[in-house]
């Protein structure tokens, strides 16, 4: 029989160790921060970074469309809103009439900030920046890395920001009202040894879908690279070839390759305990969060980026005849959904005993 949570926190508890108690609160910031901005924009300040303020988002943000006139007034409207929420959720007010409808909402503003509105820019940043650092004592590629991550595609990062918060913000909220431990979930003590085997087993499909949907991309880019046209034009190859841009591809797909390399040590052991060529820190554990947060953030800026191709796709007839352009990446929602439960096993593998409940 299962026995229940008996959940303590210690007085010489670190700050950081009590995040579920401040998290709403500093979601709450976030959202009045973001809603002055939208208040600034509104009083006509400079930088709304959507519809007109964002020169290359047609065709790759969803709010393209968007208009400071209308935009600005619902950000700061918005904001207004959300901090109102996030302090009701940290105050845990209301009764249970509340917690649905709190949590639905909590639940759609993580998902609107951390893969709607993100487009694949965000991406490209995060698969470029190994590329600059190594390039830049070659002076290659021939762009400044601020150049090509302008405000708005910074702004994208910062509503990322606010979706992790809001998410964690939720799942605290979620935690506290079925009365499980804020820090683990845990409702009541079980056997680890199964809900790791189990996580082992499922975490081995999904690390297997998350390491072969890359690979399929980086294999139409690096084919163009070699000169091969497959799905494109003579024309189109040769203007790639040009510009430099297969080149370039081919870098972006090597950083895939190395991705999906790294996301096999989900399952194997050398994910968990550092190999014996790796001077120092051979026979040491790997901590869980050296895997974790670099692989929940490539899952979520790969699904984001993924959305975008599905909604270009869906408004192009001519798909078809350049298949390879876009293709690979269609895959990409599957690619973010499947490295987000293989890195959701490994979490599940690698958890200790919990610090603050029994």
């Amino acid at each position: 029989m299962a026995k229940e949570v008996n959940y303590t926190l210690p007085k010489n508890t670190s700050w950081s160790a009590r995040w579920p108690q401040w998290i709403g609160f500093v979601t709450a910031i976030w959202s009045l921060l973001y809603g002055l901005l939208g208040l600034y924009w509104m009083l006509g300040g400079n930088g709304f970074p959507f519809g007109p303020g964002d020169p290359n988002g047609a065709q790759e943000s969803v709010l393209e469309g968007l208009r400071v006139e209308t935009g600005a007034p619902v950000i700061a409207v918005l904001g207004l809103i959300g901090v109102l929420l996030a302090l009701i959720m940290s105050f845990r007010w209301g009764g249970k009439v509340v917690r649905i409808p709190l949590l639905t909402i909590a639940i759609l503003l993580a998902a609107a900030l951390l893969i709607i509105i993100p487009d694949r820019r965000v991406l490209m940043a995060v698969a470029y920046a190994p590329i600059f650092l190594i390039g830049a004592p070659f002076h290659w590629p021939p762009v400044s890395f601020s150049k090509a991550i302008p405000w708005p595609v910074i702004n994208q990062a910062i509503l990322m920001v606010g979706g992790a918060l809001w998410a964690a913000t939720a799942v605290t909220y979620n935690r506290s009202i079925r009365g499980a431990c804020t820090h683990c979930g845990r409702l009541s003590t079980q056997s680890e040894e199964i809900s790791k085997q189990k996580a082992l087993y499922w975490g081995k499909w999904a690390v297997a879908f998350a390491a072969m949907i890359p690979i399929v991309y980086a294999a139409t880019r690096w084919i163009w690279a070699l000169g091969i046209p497959l799905g494109i034009s003579e024309q189109m190859l040769r203007e790639g070839q040009a510009s430099g841009m297969w080149l370039a591809g081919a870098s972006l797909a090597s950083v895939s390759i190395v991705g999906s390399i790294l996301t096999l040590g989900l399952v194997q052991r050398w994910g968990e305990i550092f190999p014996r060529w790796m001077i120092g820190l051979a026979g040491k554990r790997v901590p869980p969060r050296l895997a974790i947060i670099p692989a929940t953030i490539v899952a979520l800026v790969v699904t984001s980026a993924g959305l975008e191709y599905v909604r270009i796709v869906a408004t192009r007839a001519s798909f078809i005849e350049s298949w390879t352009t876009m293709g690979p990446e269609l895959l990409w929602p599957f690619w973010g959904v499947a490295l987000g439960a293989a890195t959701l096993a490994y979490a599940y593998r690698r958890r200790e005993r919990c610090k603050y409940c029994s």
